[in-house]
């Protein structure tokens, strides 16, 4: 197999779990509400359940009640006010520090930030409602998208070799040239198409923070993929990584500058 067609000899299976997993999302998205709030408690349910694995992998049983009760933590979470949801997804990490054997810091933030995140993912929907969600998904998906393919057919100098040594500034810069796209095309006839735009690339470099930092856990533990899960991605985590970044990215935005500024 040539070097071209070895870049390339993943792409149908890739494109085909994706397929799957747009079928599900948008559904998900569509539906909202606790149909919603179950999807998303479960894909951090098992986020969580991967980080645990990947940190101790010789306590199975210990990744799957940390990520079962990580999925309880965002389930409740969403049905109560946020006085008292922010003491549940706390609870819904510390439980799990005693748990973890090694590398607890980092079970302690990127648990904290799947947590978040999907506490996060579910305000939108049902406070900002179904245009801001698809705009978010989008923008992450964009960037990814375009940062795959501008990464393998141009290629050049590496972002972040250390860390992410596939990625590269081509397939970054294409992504953030990507989420601005997303951000005109929903801008048009907001008033504040500008200030979308700039939205849009800010969380798109969130999502590849996420992505990066997902990669720099990967790297410290010497696996591949946060799991097997879904075929020709990984894990969710794998898949989901970014999109971790921007929601917690879009809560930063929304309680420090008043996010959004238009009306989708």
């Amino acid at each position: 197999m040539s070097a071209g067609e070895s870049r390339w000899s993943d792409l149908g299976l890739r494109l085909g779990s994706g397929a799957a997993m747009v079928a599900i999302g948008v559904a998900g998205i569509w539906l909202g509400g606790d149909v919603f709030h179950v999807l998303i408690a479960v894909i951090c349910g098992l986020m969580v359940w991967e980080l645990v694995r990947m940190l101790s992998p010789d306590t199975p049983g210990t990744a799957i009640q940390l990520g079962a009760i990580a999925g309880l933590a965002v389930l409740l979470a969403t049905y109560v006010p946020t006085l008292y949801a922010v003491p549940l997804l706390a609870a819904g990490v510390l439980v799990g520090l005693g748990r973890v054997k090694r590398d607890r810091g980092i079970y302690f933030g990127f648990s904290a930030l799947v947590l978040l995140a999907g506490w996060g993912m579910a305000h939108v929907r049902d406070d900002l409602g179904f245009g801001w969600m698809v705009w978010l998904v989008l923008v992450v998906v964009v960037t990814d998208v375009a940062g795959y393919f501008a990464g393998r057919l141009i290629g050049g100098p590496k972002f972040w070799p250390s860390v992410s040594p596939k990625k590269t500034w081509a397939g970054t810069s294409a992504g953030w040239l990507a989420a601005a796209c997303v951000g005109v095309l929903f801008g048009v006839g907001s008033g504040a198409m500008g200030a979308l735009i700039l939205a849009s690339v800010l969380l798109s470099f969130a999502s590849q923070l996420g992505d990066i930092a997902e990669s720099a856990i990967k790297r410290r533990v010497g696996v591949k993929d946060s799991s097997t899960l879904i075929p020709g991605h990984g894990g969710l985590l794998d898949r989901f990584d970014g999109m971790l970044g921007a929601a917690l990215g879009l809560l930063v935005l929304e309680i420090g500058f008043g996010f959004p500024w238009s009306v989708l």
